[in-house]
């Protein structure tokens, strides 16, 4: 049985069904993925990070050509082609705009006088009120638990503390970070929430191009098998602990930094990047104080190092970004089959909280 809209600020918003946001993994989130989730109700996002200008362009037109409902992609604020992939959004007319690094006060502004919708991914409540003051539609909060990078505080925490920095009445915000069912939803909700957004739970789905071993690998997984090391790119990102991570974490740090260049020259010939563009981007960066010039050079690590276990299906040559959820998914459904269940499940629950009252 289908289950009916749930109107929430979030969906009303985006105009989506369900409060249910699949978020832009890179090398995981691309036309397939994304038109399953919107098409199921919730909102897809392309992740375009991992992507050349082209690839983006293609990604787009074919998501357009599976789906007709509301998608959204994740662009890097930083990015020397920003500008052109904005461009790009506003002239395919793409719903929502989702941003990791905050984007400036004029770029939100170009973005939403031409009708798209921008919400920024930030992990502390003064961002959350920085990036609203700005213009931004709404927020996603991650917690600590969530996959890739992430921060130290744990969603149960940094959710109350943005919502209540916000306000009533201030810009939905929607909860990531350890989030895979209906319970999650209805607690996330209670919270004040106005949705949730998961990557884990629907990089493991039928409709996710991750090879099936590679997800074998993660449904094997425990609740103990994450670990955050800031071996990979030099911020903290959460992995499955596997026998590479292991060897990144004791290893010695001039050899990770001589990979990590060399990681990185390898992602400039895919992408058809210019070390000039790799230079610019960098200086982009450090000016922001985000990273130093060591942390920059290792962020050549992480798109390799995902695409050889997300792509290649190397698990032992590649790194396999995970939520601590990891160890709570036992099934692989279709994106419309868990998103139902998430949405049966949340009505229960809060059907059952309505009677505690």
């Amino acid at each position: 049985m289908t289950q009916p809209r749930m109107s929430t600020p979030f969906t009303e918003l985006v105009g989506i069904d369900y409060p249910i946001v699949q978020t832009g993994m890179g090398w995981v989130s691309g036309a397939s993925l994304t038109s399953a989730t919107s098409n199921a109700g919730g909102l897809g996002i392309l992740a375009s990070a991992t992507m050349t200008y082209d690839e983006l362009e293609t990604a787009v037109a074919k998501t357009k050509s599976l789906t007709d409902k509301p998608f959204g992609v994740n662009i890097r604020a930083d990015a020397t082609d920003a500008g052109e992939r904005i461009d790009l959004l506003i002239r395919e007319k793409v719903r929502v705009a989702s941003f990791a690094l905050a984007p400036k006060k004029d770029l939100i502004s170009k973005l939403k006088d031409n009708g798209i919708v921008v919400i920024p991914s930030i992990g502390a409540a003064k961002h959350a009120v920085k990036v609203a003051s700005w213009g931004a539609d709404a927020v996603i909060v991650q917690g600590g638990e969530g996959g890739g990078h992430t921060g130290p505080v744990a969603t149960t925490l940094l959710l109350p503390s943005v919502l209540d920095a916000l306000g009533p009445g201030g810009i939905p915000v929607v909860a990531a970070g350890g989030f895979f069912d209906g319970r999650g939803l209805a607690a996330a909700l209670s919270y004040g929430a106005a949705g949730v957004a998961m990557g884990t739970r629907f990089l493991l789905t039928s409709d996710s191009t991750v090879p099936d071993s590679v997800k074998q690998e993660y449904i094997g997984r425990t609740l103990n098998d994450t670990v955050v090391s800031t071996k990979v790119d030099g911020m903290p990102h959460r992995v499955l602990r596997t026998s590479l991570v292991e060897k990144l974490e004791g290893g010695n740090p001039v050899s990770a930094l001589v990979a990590a260049a060399r990681n990185a020259n390898e992602f400039k010939q895919m992408t058809g990047m210019k070390w000039t563009t790799m230079l610019t981007d960098g200086r982009t960066m450090r000016r922001s104080g985000e990273r130093t010039w060591q942390q920059i050079i290792m962020a050549g690590n992480t798109p390799m190092l995902l695409k050889a276990g997300l792509v290649d299906g190397s698990t032992d040559a590649g790194v396999l970004a995970s939520g601590q959820v990891v160890g709570m998914i036992e099934d692989l459904p279709s994106c419309d089959e868990l998103i139902q269940s998430i949405m049966t499940q949340a009505r229960e629950r809060l059907s059952e909280l309505r009677e505690l009252a």
